[in-house]
């Protein structure tokens, strides 16, 4: 099963494919949406264009999104947000499942700790992925949400989009 994993940000997205066989999990792709334009608009809409290509391209069969924390900037809260529903979109016009996961929830399942420095979130990345050449902190936050999910998803979703992804 393949799995599409987004760590939402308005100037940089992050994204993350693995393939998830039994508990052996692989990684596929990642990288980093960087949005263009000068307007609010323009930023999403360019986000959303990145977005829906890698999704064509790598055909993933579900997909997961970090939830946003409320920080006191209430503004860049907001632009967050705007940029957290493009994440969601995306995969949602496609069809998939789509999981979300609170940071901590994350950094738990895949350090161990949910209180884990990006430091130590990029090492297990790279220690559950062999091999895998980071795009940089924002991939391998998504690389780290996907393996969240890949963890989460029971074997009912895992049977449902085995059918999606044959039928």
């Amino acid at each position: 099963m393949r799995v599409f994993g987004i760590d939402p940000g308005l100037r940089n997205m992050g994204w993350g494919v693995i393939d998830m066989d039994g508990t052996r999990l692989r990684h596929i792709a990642n990288g980093v949406c960087k949005s263009a334009g000068d307007t609010l608009a323009e930023r999403l809409l360019s986000l959303h264009a990145q977005l829906a290509d890698i999704l064509q391209r790598y055909q993933p069969d579900c997909a997961a999104v970090e939830q946003t924390f409320v920080n006191k900037d209430a503004v860049a809260t907001l632009k967050l947000g705007h940029a957290r529903a493009i994440a969601l979109l995306v995969p949602a016009q496609a069809g998939l499942q789509v999981g979300e996961y609170a940071p901590n929830a994350v950094k738990k399942t895949v350090v161990g700790v949910g209180k884990a420095a990006k430091e130590q979130v990029q090492h297990m990345v790279r220690m559950q992925l062999p091999g895998v050449t980071l795009a940089g902190p924002d991939a391998a936050d998504a690389l780290a949400v996907a393996i969240c999910h890949a963890h989460h998803i029971g074997p009912a979703a895992r049977r449902a989009a085995m059918m999606r992804a044959t039928g």
